[in-house]
C-alpha cells in the first residue's frame, strides 16, 4: 500500500513553499502566476508532488523585496542567464549567498555556478574524457603573450569569455593566409558576420572580458559542428533528457545574410533520457564523467543543481569509427526549455533536497 503523503510538510501547519525566480520588470512581476510562466510544467510536476511553488520576479530595482520573499521559502530554484539585456548576475548572486546563507536552499546555488557553470569549466575538466585542446589566459598580459603564437601553430581557435550565454563572447578565431597579423573572426552571436581585422585589435577588443568573468578559455575548433550540438539534460547527477540541434553559431552565413532564413539554426529536437541513440552519452555521464567532474571541482551530489545541461560537439571519430563527444560549455544559470520528461526529474530532485534538509534539522 502507497503511505506516502500527498503533501510534504516543513511542520505540522504548512506545506513546504518553494519559490521559481526568474528575470522580469514589474509588471510581469505583479501579473506572474504559475499558469502564465514559460515553467508552468514544473510548478505542475511540482504540485503532482506535493510540493508548493510560486513564480518570484527578479529584477534589481526591487531586489530588497524579493529577498525578503525569498527568506519565507523553503527552496529557491533559479532560471537567471549570466547576462540578459546588458544586465548581469552581479547583485543578484550576493542576494542569493545571503538568502541561502539564512535557510532556504538554493539552486543553482552562485557558488556552485562559479564552480561549473562557467567556461572555467571546459579548462579544469580538460582531463576528463570530454576534454580537448583547452588553454585559459588568467589576466591580459597572458593573453596577449600566449594566444598569438597559440594561433599561428594550431589552426582556428575558440575564444570564450568566462560568463555569458546566448553566444555572447563566443569567438571563432583564424588567421589568414598571407595576410601577416591580419585575423578573421567570427562571432557566435546570432546575425554575425566574418570580420577581418589586426589580431592586436581583436585582442584589445575582448580584455573587457577579463572583468566580471575573470578569464577567457581558449579551445580547438571542432570541424565537426556543422553536424550539430548534443544538449545533454541533468538532474543532480542523472541524465534527464537530450536535445539535438542543427546549429549555425561559428559557422558563415549563407550568401543570402546571417538574417535569412537559411542561416537559421535548426529545431532543438528534444528525446527522454532513454532514446537509444543517446545511449553511449549516458553512460558516460553518469558513470565517468559527472563523478569526475565532482571530485575535479569539489562538488557533492547533494549540490548539483536539480537542472543544469552540458553541452557537447562531435569529436573525431575513434579507431571503431565511433563518435567522441567534446564538452563545449554547462548551463547551470538558467537552463531552459527542457525536455517533456525533465520536469518529473526535477520534482523529484526537489523533493529529496527537501527531505534531506528536514532530516538535517531534527
Amino acid at each position: 500500500m502507497d503511505t506516502e503523503p500527498h503533501t510534504l510538510l516543513r511542520s505540522e501547519n504548512r506545506r513546504c513553499k518553494i519559490a521559481i525566480l526568474s528575470r522580469g520588470d514589474a509588471t510581469s512581476r505583479r501579473e506572474a502566476t504559475a499558469q502564465n510562466s514559460r515553467f508552468v510544467h514544473v510548478f505542475e510536476a511540482l504540485a503532482a508532488t506535493g510540493i508548493e511553488a510560486v513564480p518570484v520576479v527578479y529584477d534589481e530595482t526591487f531586489a530588497d523585496t524579493v529577498r525578503d520573499q525569498l527568506l519565507t521559502m523553503d527552496g529557491v530554484l533559479v532560471w537567471v542567464d549570466p547576462i540578459h539585456q546588458g544586465k548581469t548576475r552581479a547583485a543578484l548572486d550576493p542576494l542569493l549567498r545571503d538568502v541561502a546563507a539564512k535557510g532556504p536552499w538554493v539552486s543553482a546555488h552562485p557558488d556552485v555556478i562559479l564552480k561549473m557553470g562557467v567556461k572555467d569549466v571546459l579548462y579544469r575538466t580538460r582531463h576528463l574524457g570530454w576534454g580537448a585542446d583547452t588553454h585559459r589566459y588568467a589576466t591580459v598580459d597572458a593573453f596577449r603573450a600566449e594566444f598569438p603564437s597559440r594561433l599561428r601553430a594550431g589552426g582556428p581557435r575558440v575564444l570564450k569569455q568566462n560568463r555569458g550565454n546566448g553566444g555572447q563572447g563566443v569567438w571563432k578565431v583564424e588567421t589568414v593566409p598571407n595576410i601577416g597579423a591580419t585575423i578573421r573572426v567570427l562571432h557566435a552571436l546570432r546575425g554575425s558576420r566574418p570580420e577581418q581585422m589586426p589580431l592586436e585589435d581583436f585582442m584589445a577588443r575582448c580584455e573587457p572580458y577579463f572583468g566580471w568573468g575573470g578569464c577567457i578559455i581558449d579551445q580547438a575548433f571542432q570541424p565537426r559542428l556543422p553536424e550539430g550540438m548534443i544538449r545533454c539534460y541533468v538532474s543532480g547527477a542523472k541524465v534527464a533528457g537530450f536535445g539535438h540541434q542543427l546549429i549555425r553559431a561559428l559557422i558563415p552565413p549563407p550568401p543570402q545574410g546571417p538574417d535569412s532564413p537559411e542561416a537559421q539554426p535548426g529545431p532543438r529536437i528534444m528525446h527522454g533520457p532513454d532514446a537509444p541513440q543517446f545511449q553511449a552519452l549516458r553512460r558516460l555521464m553518469e558513470d565517468e564523467w559527472i563523478p569526475q567532474m565532482m571530485a575535479a571541482l569539489g562538488i557533492d551530489e547533494a549540490s548539483l543543481p536539480v537542472i543544469w545541461d552540458a553541452d557537447f560537439l562531435y569529436g573525431p571519430r575513434d579507431a571503431d569509427a565511433a563518435d567522441t563527444y567534446v564538452l563545449c560549455e554547462i548551463n547551470a544559470s538558467s537552463c531552459f526549455a527542457i525536455p517533456d520528461e525533465a520536469p518529473a526529474a526535477i520534482a523529484r530532485a526537489v523533493r529529496d533536497r527537501i527531505r534531506r534538509n528536514m532530516a538535517s534539522v531534527r
